[in-house]
């Protein structure tokens, strides 16, 4: 993969290859960000440019070698999380080698695809993914190898974030002591959530958000839209390459959330609490992964509704669907409320990350919205 076929941040490629040219390549990097900003994608193509020399000299570069081009390059190690098939035996830890085949098509065909597309890659919806102890030995063993082509080893580690504290622990240790000639690139969205001691041995580099323009002139590129309808869903994007695909393929998800949201505030409002558990039933009746999608969206388009009531519409990003509903509705939210309903669904999000009873989370979300439209701005 190459650095021309990541869209925009053209300032991360820079510092990146400045690093190299100025010889100052730490061993662990870590790029962070939202999802669908391109941290995957510059990961790949910055591992595929350190693969591209060899014992030191100029080798040959992503475009011709086929090793790099099919991302089958000896050297080059991926980590990501994984689930627990039923067929695997009690005792066995999953790793990325049992998901490699899964891994290689998905990442091949784009780098850019989000958790629950890897989740639906493996077969597993209904779970939960994580990094494994067995992960980190495995790695072990894959990196005290001597490297096949004489140059770097790369170990490109996609949402370490989801290791299990005796992976974390492990993979401390080898971060603390790499094995010669490796470099660790991490591609995180919730850095917080790793240990303080990783995350103070690593060098952080911060990927924003794509720019309006880059993603209005791929989509014109690579998807063979109008600049018009590029422009549109560009600024819908708001920066995310992931969002603007969805955008283009009229995700029918989407529209099943903005059914949901607009059915919890009419019920919210007109304190219909019989109705409002059967919609809790319906969406306690979604997968883990698929609760936390709607509660991400739930608080958009709250923020939506928010920037839509002080009359701010250059910085809302919404749908015609989306704005004919917030036309009406907007004016409950308001600067009293609009914290409590980020609190709430932030809180929400995590509790589903920690398996409780989602019937009891989300009846309890739908009465305290109840309250919360309830609360008058001052």
């Amino acid at each position: 993969m190459r650095f021309d076929e990541v869209i925009g941040q053209q300032d991360v490629k820079q510092r990146l290859m400045q690093m190299v040219s100025e010889d100052r390549l730490p061993h662990a990097i870590m790029l962070c960000g939202p999802q669908g900003v391109g941290k995957k994608a510059l990961a790949i193509a910055f591992a595929c440019r350190l693969l591209e020399t060899a014992g030191g000299q100029p080798g040959t570069s992503a475009e011709e070698s086929p090793m790099l081009r099919k991302l089958e390059h000896p050297d080059l190690h991926f980590t990501y999380p994984t689930i627990k098939l039923p067929s695997m035996g009690s005792d066995h830890m999953p790793v990325s080698d049992d998901f490699a085949p899964n891994w290689h098509q998905l990442v091949t065909q784009t780098p850019y695809f989000s958790m629950d597309e890897w989740m639906t890659a493996m077969g597993g919806e209904n779970q939960q993914a994580i990094i494994t102890a067995g992960e980190s030995d495995a790695l072990v063993r894959k990196l005290s190898l001597k490297s096949s082509q004489g140059g770097r080893k790369v170990s490109v580690v996609w949402l370490p974030e989801r290791m299990n504290i005796a992976c974390a622990n492990k993979l401390l240790k080898l971060i603390e002591e790499p094995p010669q000639q490796t470099v660790f690139i991490m591609v995180s969205e919730e850095p917080d959530r790793l240990l303080e001691t990783i995350r103070s041995r690593v060098q952080r580099i911060d990927v924003r958000p794509i720019d309006q323009s880059a993603i209005s002139h791929a989509l014109v590129e690579r998807r063979a839209i109008s600049e018009a309808d590029a422009l549109r869903i560009s600024r819908l994007a708001n920066g995310s390459w992931l969002k603007a695909l969805e955008e283009l393929q009229l995700d029918s998800e989407s529209e099943l959330f903005l059914d949901l949201y607009m059915q919890l505030m009419r019920l919210a409002y007109q304190r219909k609490v019989r109705d409002l558990r059967k919609w809790s039933e319906v969406v306690a009746g979604f997968g883990r992964e698929k609760q936390k999608r709607f509660l991400t969206y739930f608080l958009r388009m709250t923020r939506e509704c928010f920037m839509y009531n002080f009359q701010q519409q250059e910085l809302c990003y919404m749908t015609q669907k989306e704005e004919d509903f917030a036309r009406n509705f907007a004016r409950f939210i308001n600067e009293q409320n609009i914290m409590p309903f980020y609190d709430m669904a932030n809180l929400a999000i995590r509790d589903i990350g920690q398996n409780v009873n989602a019937r009891i989370l989300f009846f309890d979300f739908a009465l305290h919205t109840i309250t919360l439209l309830l609360s008058k701005a001052s």
